[in-house]
């Protein structure tokens, strides 16, 4: 950690893609995770779990989300006979109450996505930052 704080004293400014790749590289790992754990019904919710980059006017920010595609809102929100919506994803994230009143837990697929794999999402946003930063010192003479 030290040497790459020493790395970006020399560089000045971190430059936009240096955090980008990183914060991809990192969010990758949470969103395999997330689709390794998703409950397999139709196979519907494995293929809808993306990752989508925060919009930010914060230079050498980057934060990437992993969600629910938005295109595929017509095969996720169920509709019951009285109208009532329910969106799919969520039921099984959370959980959801039956017709009877009972509770019927939720698997947490993306909170456990994140949460077991912190420590190797932060190596990996390290190490990419580093070979980054190298690259770009290197350029720099």
């Amino acid at each position: 950690m030290r040497e790459l704080e020493q790395s970006f004293r020399a560089l000045g400014r971190v430059p936009q893609t240096v955090a980008t790749k990183s914060a991809r590289a990192g969010g990758t790992i949470a969103l395999r995770a997330a689709k390794r754990n998703a409950p397999v019904d139709t196979g519907d919710l494995k293929r809808g779990i993306v990752m989508k980059r925060e919009r930010s006017r914060t230079k050498g920010k980057a934060v990437y989300e992993v969600t629910f595609d938005r295109a595929m809102n017509s095969v996720f929100v169920k509709e019951s006979k009285g109208g009532k919506r329910s969106y799919y994803p969520a039921s099984q994230e959370y959980g959801y109450l039956t017709v009877d009143g009972r509770y019927i837990p939720g698997y947490r697929y993306l909170r456990r996505a994140a949460d077991d794999n912190k420590k190797a999402v932060e190596r990996k946003i390290l190490e990419v930052t580093g070979r980054e930063v190298d690259k770009a010192l290197q350029k720099r003479g």
